[in-house]
């Protein structure tokens, strides 16, 4: 009979298994790693979509469970939205109209697309969007008509100045008493107004409108998924915002542009009358956060965040792009509108067609990332989490222009890029409507 001694093999096992943690645990591939236990990998192990996310908005339930309070037998008047600007602004002018709308128990006519030269733009609301689909998903909501009845049809409706009105309270007070009086007025909300003080019933008619009704409109919609199935997939969508205007406006200063490039700055300032910031002032607008980033900087952040160079990546993009070679000469797989589509295609197009091409290809990617914080950049990041996809960043400006300040070069400002970007990731920033979204910690 063979016996064998328990504390011996015993104290092997042990000895075994306390290696083979201590070994684990040391190893960089492992999750629980030193790197990963203090919350902070190092540049290049993993990418930033690669992090792990400590909250998200989702799309809040008492919206999505329809909570309505049902619409009033009758109508106060009939409201028309007038809308300014570029189609992401015009398309967040529009979703308050319609929460102003439900809130003064109006009827909603079909709204009123600025036309500008300067947009080249000549395309309206029906031209954009698919008017029958709205209105049957915004049945119940807001009513939606597409003629006015015959004795008002003829007139021109009251302009009412919505500039100074912010939340239920102004709105109701101020502008209810032009609509009861006059029966048909037009509208341009305010930038500032409080939606958070709407009751529940308008909120929802507003996030309705905006993330449930609003559709391309079908011949858009086709070309938006010829485009969509033509980009080599997965790919990144990549907002980038560096076109001559763009730069006049935000007063900054870029030392090293190409002559082709400051020739075309020099105009738009003088469009635009706005010239650049100067000396201390230019440093602390810098510093703010207040200046485009440059393909070249934006290529450097890209890397920074471990976006591999093979990456596809379809430029979400206005034309005039400056200074492109500083991001194509690293990341060579880019596609474009004008590299897709056919010339009569592309040509026939307006500004407000072209945005809505931008915007379907960017809530359809399988990641976006904007440099800007702009209308589209909202819009997109919020139909992004409206849709499950949170693989959202925006480039921080103002992190790039303080860590760049304090003379931090090469890996030590990717490193340090990182960083700033991890904690925006992290913490699952971006909403154009928080008050459709409610935070989800995970």
């Amino acid at each position: 009979m063979v016996v064998f001694s328990v504390k011996p093999l015993f104290t092997i096992f042990v000895v075994s298994l306390t290696l083979l943690v201590v070994f684990t645990l040391l190893s960089p591939r492992y999750p629980f790693s030193q790197n990963w236990i203090s919350g902070e990998p190092s540049l290049g192990e993993v990418d930033i979509w690669s992090v792990r996310r400590l909250m998200e908005w989702r799309p809040c339930k008492w919206w999505l469970q329809g909570h309505q309070t049902a619409l009033p037998l009758e109508t106060n008047g009939y409201i028309r939205v007038d809308c300014y600007g570029g189609l992401n602004q015009m398309r967040r002018d529009f979703c308050d109209g319609v929460g102003i709308a439900r809130l003064l128990n109006a009827t909603l006519v079909l709204p009123k697309f600025e036309v500008a030269s300067y947009w080249n733009e000549t395309s309206g609301f029906a031209d954009v969007y698919d008017l029958d689909y709205f209105i049957q998903q915004m049945n119940g909501f807001v009513k939606v008509v597409k003629t006015l009845p015959p004795d008002i049809a003829t007139k021109e409706p009251v302009q009412v100045d919505c500039s100074k009105r912010k939340g239920q309270f102004d709105y109701v007070e101020s502008v209810l008493p032009s609509l009861l009086k006059h029966k048909y007025i037009s509208i341009t909300p305010a930038m500032s107004q409080r939606r958070d003080r709407y009751p529940l019933y308008a909120k929802a008619a507003l996030c309705q409108a905006c993330y449930k009704a609003l559709r391309l409109a079908k011949p858009l919609e086709m070309k938006a998924s010829k485009l969509l199935d033509a980009i080599p997939k997965p790919f990144l969508s990549l907002h980038l915002r560096f076109e001559p205007d763009m730069v006049a406006y935000s007063q900054c200063q870029y030392p090293g542009l190409s002559p082709s490039s400051i020739k075309a700055v020099e105009a738009a300032v003088a469009l635009v009358e706005r010239k650049p910031w100067t000396g201390e002032l230019a440093r602390v607008w810098r510093q703010r956060g207040k200046c485009p980033l440059t393909p070249n900087e934006t290529a450097l952040i890209l890397q920074s965040l471990s976006i591999p160079s093979t990456t596809n990546i379809y430029l979400a993009a206005g034309d005039g792009l400056m200074e492109i070679e500083g991001l194509t000469n690293i990341y060579t797989n880019i596609f474009t509108k004008s590299s897709l589509l056919n010339e009569e295609d592309f040509t026939s197009m307006h500004g407000n067609t072209k945005a809505a091409l931008d915007y379907h290809i960017s809530i359809n990617s399988d990641s976006y990332i904007a440099t800007y914080f702009g209308n589209m950049d909202k819009m997109v990041a919020a139909m992004r989490a409206f849709k499950g996809l949170y693989k959202t960043l925006f480039l921080s400006r103002r992190g790039f222009a303080e860590l760049t300040s304090q003379g931090l070069r090469e890996k030590e400002l990717m490193q340090a890029l990182w960083k700033v970007h991890r904690v925006e990731f992290v913490a699952g920033r971006g909403s154009a409507l928080p008050e459709c979204f409610c935070e989800f910690k995970l």
